[in-house]
């Protein structure tokens, strides 16, 4: 019989954690230049990521405009960036730990980890 895994577990070695809230989430984002965009998150990885093809395809060519792409924010109860307009993309695929379906998706740039200061 297939073992079947629970999001939520009650065993004592896990204290009845909430497995989505240790999750890496954005946590800052800063437009750096031509559809880059530099991506903060919860666990210490900085991602650019250039959207220049991802502009160009589907509902993201709402925020071709580069006023409205510029305009990206991070949203503190999802945890991803978005835009103005709704257009918000999955945080999981922007950390790098869930694959894109899309042909378009963001191309990186640069990665590099943040370093403790304790």
């Amino acid at each position: 019989m297939p073992r079947v895994l629970s999001l939520w577990s009650r065993s004592s070695r896990c204290g009845n954690v909430n497995p989505m809230r240790t999750l890496p989430r954005v946590i800052a984002v800063e437009a750096i230049e031509n559809y880059v965009l530099r991506l903060t998150f919860s666990d210490g990885l900085v991602r650019e990521l250039d959207f220049a093809p991802t502009v160009r395809a589907g509902v993201f060519t709402s925020i071709a405009d580069p006023s409205m792409f510029e305009a990206v924010f991070v949203d503190d109860q999802t945890g991803t960036i978005c835009w103005p307009n709704g257009v918000d993309l999955d945080p999981d695929v922007l950390h790098g730990g869930a694959e894109s379906t899309a042909s378009f998706a963001p191309r990186s740039v640069r990665e590099y980890q943040l370093r403790s200061s304790a």
